[in-house]
């Protein structure tokens, strides 16, 4: 396949296509004798997996690492479940980082309602 179906398939852009291969999310694509890449049709398979561990959360290392642990053939539930555990856990401690900024924000907030407002500003 070229690339340019590959991306129409897996509905993203031909430089999404040619950003994985480089970052090694998809294997090197062979060449034709014009120098056109021609990618397996699994290409297009691996593209929207992963978008969809990204879209779950993973960081672009981490779709490469879970990725090469699932080629090396012993990847299990059981074996993997801990990258899902850490990306868990790092929307928990995203969630409460906001929650205490929105707290500050409210707090200023009832502040002001009550005159004693922190958005005041001094003239120079």
């Amino acid at each position: 396949m070229k690339i340019g179906q590959v991306a129409r398939e897996a509905g993203v852009s031909v430089d999404t296509v040619r950003f994985y291969e480089r970052r090694g999310i998809l294997p090197a694509a062979a060449r034709r004798p014009s120098g056109y890449r021609e990618f397996a049709p699994a290409a297009v398979e691996r593209i929207r997996t992963a978008k969809a561990l990204q879209e779950l959360g993973f960081t672009l290392d981490e779709v490469t690492a879970a990725l090469t642990a699932h080629d090396g053939g012993g990847a299990t539930c059981d074996s993997e479940r801990w990258r899902l555990e850490a990306v868990v856990a790092r929307f928990d401690a995203r969630i409460a980082e906001l929650e205490r900024a929105r707290e500050a924000a409210a707090q200023a907030l009832r502040d002001c309602h009550s005159g004693h407002c922190r958005l005041r500003f001094e003239s120079p």
